[in-house]
């Protein structure tokens, strides 16, 4: 069975947009170091469409596994150089 985990990527390094990174400074007053944008703050940014689904496995898992449509691809071992590829507009998921 396929699993597909989708986490709100919020690094200030990976340019998050303004808006994740307000969720993200906000819940990390509430939880600690851990920031994480809550599940029904993730379903208000994709019925607005400003979600950015990133899918950062290498090729050979992507063969393996496949994918799912919509999902940009920047393997893990290229994020660092690929950055500029990155919205700066919306609010960042990875798989």
């Amino acid at each position: 069975m396929k699993r597909w985990v989708l986490a709100a990527v919020a690094s200030v390094s990976l340019a998050l947009p303004l808006i994740a990174q307000e969720t993200a400074v906000k819940n990390a007053a509430q939880d600690g170091p851990d920031r994480r944008v809550q599940a029904d703050e993730i379903d208000k940014y994709i019925r607005e469409k400003k979600v950015f689904f990133l899918d950062v496995r290498e090729p050979k898992e992507i063969e393996e596994l496949g994918t799912l449509e919509g999902y940009y691809n920047i393997p893990i071992g290229d994020l660092e150089k690929r950055l500029g590829e990155l919205p700066k507009d919306k609010l960042i998921l990875t798989a």
